[in-house]
């Protein structure tokens, strides 16, 4: 038998079939719940940029997929930091080999476009940290003419402005927010950037490994260690209302065993862990008007070589990448004090760790040997792991760097 429907029926049909479809997908959209961004450092290209891989990750599952027009190029050889406007609209991205930090606005469906490129002060940049009004980044080298692979000398900091939308605009030419400003001037030494020296071995190479700030950016952290002697220190900064860094502690840096590896803040600014990757521990430090002061019981078992750290945004879980093993070591944390939850397999070689910025329930790994990006879901009740749904998944080569943003839909007003 066959049915035939008059026109008015099957317009309607059509418009209920449309409406359907329109609310499948407007609750696919929202199932988006972050986009992940993370850089690969193998060059790949017409300019040998690096590359950078951009998920969506699905908030009820974690599957992460990477979006259509993923890849983008890094702008530059070998990014090996990521950092992300206050704001999440922008992704800055550290290109090692071209001492340059590229600035991408992102679009809402999670795109890149390369906006504005700077240089840092200093030479081979290798890490940087967004707090306040105001990007971080650590150097190996200052800028001096004597500093060279040959010859190293120790590393130092520079701050740059991240403009807002006035400030930008009143730019010749104009610019969008979010643009980085001239690097902030060290008054002591009329140079843009403060030099990372050991008082009592001034002529000491010291080699940054990571920095960190809380979301004030009130203080700021270098992890670093001594290439001449042995030992690793953390210099920790106040950051002036301008921007202009004020040594802490006299100037005299914080103990930090004997090779930190990474550092991570709580998001007050009230603990601050360091990874020692020689040591095979996590060293906690409350921290006081920015003064550093080892937890009781600190330092805390890692597993092998630990690379990375990450706190959550409640500040009761902390989370070790560790390299050797490739795995994560989970803990409970009651200011700073450490207890172990357990450890959760990564893909080869984790090197960098995240956490979701929108619901703070995913944690992401970039694993560089492995050439993958793993997902986990977090246990808001307990701090464990469970693995995204399909796990690990694909990057591009030797993947070095990790940031997210919250989805458009899912942001909290």
């Amino acid at each position: 038998m066959r049915i035939t429907l008059n026109r008015t029926t099957q317009l309607l049909l059509v418009s209920a079939l449309s409406l359907v479809a329109a609310g499948f997908l407007s609750a696919c959209g929202t199932l988006t719940v972050d986009f992940v961004y993370v850089s690969s450092a193998v060059a790949a290209g017409p300019y040998s940029y690096g590359e950078i891989d951009v998920f969506e990750v699905n908030s009820e599952s974690g599957k992460m997929r990477q979006i259509p027009t993923s890849p983008f190029p890094s702008g530059g050889r070998y990014p090996v930091s990521e950092a992300v406007s206050p704001d999440e609209a922008d992704l800055y991205v550290v290109n090692k080999d071209d001492n340059s930090i590229v600035q991408f606005i992102i679009g809402n469906d999670g795109k890149l476009y390369p906006i504005n490129t700077v240089n840092t002060p200093g030479v081979f940049p290798v890490a940087t940290a967004v707090g306040g009004s105001f990007l971080f980044v650590t150097d190996t080298y200052q800028p001096l003419p004597t500093c060279s692979t040959a010859a190293p000398c120790s590393g130092s900091i520079a701050v740059f402005p991240i403009l807002d939308a006035t400030q930008a605009k009143a730019l010749t030419p104009a610019q969008p927010p979010n643009t980085l400003g001239s690097p902030v001037v060290n008054g002591s030494t009329s140079a843009a950037y403060w030099p990372l020296i050991l008082p009592s071995k001034p002529n000491d190479v010291l080699t940054p490994t990571a920095i960190a700030t809380a979301a004030s950016g009130a203080y700021v952290y270098v992890a670093a260690y001594d290439a001449t002697a042995g030992g690793g220190y953390i210099f920790g900064f106040a950051v002036n209302s301008d921007g202009a860094l004020s040594a802490l502690n006299g100037g005299v840096p914080f103990s930090a065993g004997s090779h930190p590896s990474a550092i991570a803040v709580t998001a007050d600014g009230s603990v601050v862990y360091v990874t020692d990757f020689t040591k095979d521990v996590v060293m906690s430090y409350t921290a006081a008007n920015g003064l550093l002061a080892p937890v009781a019981g600190s330092p805390f078992s890692t597993g092998n070589a630990p690379a990375a750290v990450v706190v959550d945004a409640s500040g009761k879980w902390v989370y070790v990448a560790n390299s050797l093993d490739s795995n994560v070591t989970a803990y409970g944390s009651a200011a700073g004090v450490l207890s172990n939850i357990g450890t959760y397999t990564t893909g080869s070689s984790p090197v960098a760790i995240g956490i979701d910025p929108s619901l703070n329930e995913y944690l992401y790994t970039a694993n560089f040997l492995g050439n993958t990006v793993s997902g986990f879901q977090i246990n808001a009740a307990d701090g464990t792991l469970l693995n995204s749904q399909f796990s690990s998944y694909r990057s591009n080569a030797n993947p070095t760097a990790v940031a997210a943003i919250t989805h458009e839909a899912a942001r909290k007003n």
